[in-house]
């Protein structure tokens, strides 16, 4: 076994002589056996044991245990006692996922401490047998059947090339001591039900079932490599990203087949579930402005487009300009000059100009959000129209609308930022000083 341990790691490239690896070392038969081969084949290690503080007194004796362990292989150790449950309840989660929680995040943090690169686990084919009939009885799709990865970031993962039967045969015939915890045979935990009960009565059917289901999930692995290219080469050529927001057009979509699977590898990106996915395929057949949510983004059933925006946080609404200003950063980056009306100057055809009758002008000027009930008089027309109209009539969607400044004189809207000014505001004969602002970016 130490000679295939060797070749794994060489074949993946899993690390070097040159690393300092961190061992995650439980006390258990797998972790225990990973840290003799560490040492054995000479790579420098540190271990790092967590106390859960779910077993009482055999919990102190698992760290106690490590402790005596690492000084006769001479590794540093570090340890470190957990609030679990209290963690578990002011989070709303099992106590196998604070634990989990609490593991990783403590190992990542010990990294750089410890001065090491790497942090090793001992996770075997078992554990990935294990994982894939968990992700399958879960409903999970392809790729949480992908099985555990030799190394993902900064994990590595040494022994999965090993079965639990080659752990044990290697812990007797070297004599590595190891402590079983009393919580791996409670079998109302779902992992150890299907480690004790579903695994062995499989096996009496099919004797390498863990080794079928390990090279199934090597398959499975390389079939999520070709979907997600095709993804990602779908997503290259369908998106386009325009003012911080994606679009796509709904009937470019339409074309894909399968489209659930088309849309839902796009949009995972975003946070967005599977369940979500099939609700905005369904409204490809409802009324425009329909939206959905992930955690992290938000999804807008356009007229022709889906527009994908990220939910921040609402920020400063309302920003002032003062009559002497020249220049104004947020929310907007724009340039304010001011220009007498004669016979050389031109007004520039650019809706990103607004050229204002100072006189006109009621200091500070405001720059805010339009509101519902908001009117102005367009450039050009006799008369006044809903601002909710003009949206309407220039196709905004619901994204664009969110993201217009309007500039507001007093009262009465002056420009709506970017797109057309006030009729009352003009430039006309009469018109002696010209507030000229700039939307650069």
């Amino acid at each position: 076994m130490f000679e295939r341990f060797l070749e794994f790691i060489r074949a993946g490239a899993l690390f070097n002589s040159e690393d300092r690896i961190l061992l995650g070392v439980s006390g258990g038969i797998d972790s225990m056996v990973l840290m003799h081969l560490m040492v054995r084949a000479g790579f420098d290690v540190s271990a790092a044991h967590c106390n859960f503080r779910l077993r009482g007194e055999e919990a102190d004796d698992d760290q106690a245990f490590v402790a005596g362990e690492c000084k006769k292989l001479n590794v540093r150790l570090h340890t470190k006692a957990f609030s679990t449950r209290e963690y578990a309840m002011e989070r709303g989660i099992s106590l196998q996922m604070a634990a989990r929680e609490l593991r990783y995040s403590w190992f990542f943090s010990l990294l750089p401490r410890a001065g090491c690169s790497l942090l090793s686990i001992a996770h075997n084919k078992n554990d990935v047998a294990e994982t894939f009939l968990i992700n399958l009885l879960r409903g999970t799709g392809l790729r949480g059947l992908t099985g555990i990865r030799e190394r993902s970031g900064k994990v590595v993962r040494p022994l999965l090339f090993a079965e639990r039967s080659d752990i044990k045969e290697y812990a007797m015939r070297y004599g590595v001591p190891f402590r079983e915890d009393s919580s791996n045979r409670d079998t109302r935990y779902k992992r150890n039900s299907i480690r004790h009960k579903i695994i062995p009565e499989v096996e009496k059917l099919k004797p390498d079932f863990i080794k079928i289901i390990y090279s199934t999930a090597l398959r499975l692995r390389e079939a999520d490599i070709i979907f997600t290219d095709a993804i990602e080469q779908g997503f290259s050529n369908l998106f386009h990203l325009e003012n911080d927001e994606y679009r796509v057009k709904i009937s470019s979509l339409r074309e894909l087949e399968p489209l659930p699977a088309y849309l839902y590898g796009f949009l995972r990106r975003w946070n967005f579930t599977r369940e979500t996915t099939e609700d905005v395929i369904a409204a490809f057949q409802g009324t425009p402005g329909k939206q959905f949510f992930s955690q992290t983004h938000r999804l807008i059933r356009d007229r022709e487009h889906l527009i994908i925006t990220s939910r921040q946080s609402p920020g400063l609404t309302r920003y002032y300009i003062d009559e002497d200003a020249t220049t104004l950063d947020v929310p907007l980056k724009i340039r304010i000059s001011k220009h007498l009306n004669h016979k050389d100057f031109s007004i520039p055809a650019d809706r990103k100009i607004a050229c204002l009758d100072m006189d006109m002008l009621n200091f500070p000027l405001l720059l805010r959000k339009w509101q519902s009930g908001d009117y102005f008089q367009p450039l050009g027309m006799g008369g006044l129209k809903k601002l909710s109209d003009f949206f309407i009539d220039n196709k905004f969607s619901i994204a664009e609308k969110e993201r217009t400044w309007i500039l507001v004189s007093g009262s009465r809207i002056a420009w709506i930022a970017g797109y057309r000014i006030d009729d009352r505001f003009r430039i006309t004969d009469r018109t002696k000083e010209i507030l000229m602002i700039e939307i650069l970016e």
